[in-house]
């Protein structure tokens, strides 16, 4: 296998963060080299978000825009996933456009990539709210709950793998599933691969208003455990 990365995205009306965003990432892939590429996917969004990629992409030769109808974050990840694939990553990771993320955290994770079948980041000093902390927790509870398995953080969106690990499991995961870096995390615990969850800084959105409000959380929360039931059954069989 060759060192070939893709650094994925999704990106809502992130107008305000691209910018500062793109520039710092595309850091990371230019210094990685082989061919390594930043994508970022416009989620259709209704603001300048993507006339400010394709602007960029002529200034940075490793950042590809790629624009699509909107489909929610979880579903623009597996659609972030399979793209890596399709176009030759042998490395994907995938954090946010929001600004959280420090791309400097990344290059411990690249050290060790070799050892594990996915790094993935540990939010344990969260600077976004203590409505965001609420639910991480409660969601840490409802999958011990229906799936049985302590994950330690589930949903960051930090995550290195290679290509192995995304080519066994993508497939598990339900189309379109708004939760599939989820699912992802616990597929991998649950079959017992060698995670590592390794402590990141997670600092409050850079710019711009959040697109999930806490109403809009508690609904995809109720759906996503009955969605976890079904897919608890076909982990099962």
């Amino acid at each position: 296998m060759s060192d070939r990365l893709f650094i994925v995205m999704p990106a809502y009306n992130e107008e305000e963060n691209i910018e500062t965003v793109a520039r710092e990432w595309h850091e990371v892939v230019a210094r990685i080299g082989n061919d390594s590429k930043l994508v970022i996917f416009n989620d259709g969004s209704k603001d300048n978000t993507y006339a400010k990629l394709k602007g960029l992409e002529k200034e940075l030769p490793c950042l590809i825009g790629v624009d699509k109808p909107n489909s929610g974050h979880g579903a623009t990840v597996l659609y972030a996933y399979n793209y890596a694939l399709d176009n030759g990553a042998d490395y994907v990771f995938q954090t946010d456009s929001d600004g959280q993320t420090i791309p400097d955290e990344f290059y411990p994770f690249w050290e060790e990539r070799e050892k594990y079948a996915a790094i993935i980041g540990h939010r344990n000093h969260r600077q976004d709210g203590l409505s965001r902390v609420f639910v991480t927790k409660t969601l840490k509870l409802v999958i011990r709950i229906v799936f049985g398995e302590k994950v330690t953080d589930a949903n960051t969106p930090f995550r290195l793998m290679p290509r192995a690990t995304l080519e066994k499991y993508i497939p598990k995961i339900p189309k379109d599933f708004n939760l599939s870096n989820v699912i992802l995390s616990v597929l991998l615990v649950h079959n017992k691969e060698n995670v590592k969850f390794t402590p990141i800084t997670f600092r409050p959105r850079q710019g711009g208003v959040n697109s999930i409000n806490f109403k809009r959380i508690c609904k995809i929360g109720k759906q996503a455990v009955k969605d976890f039931r079904v897919i608890k059954k076909t982990m099962d069989s």
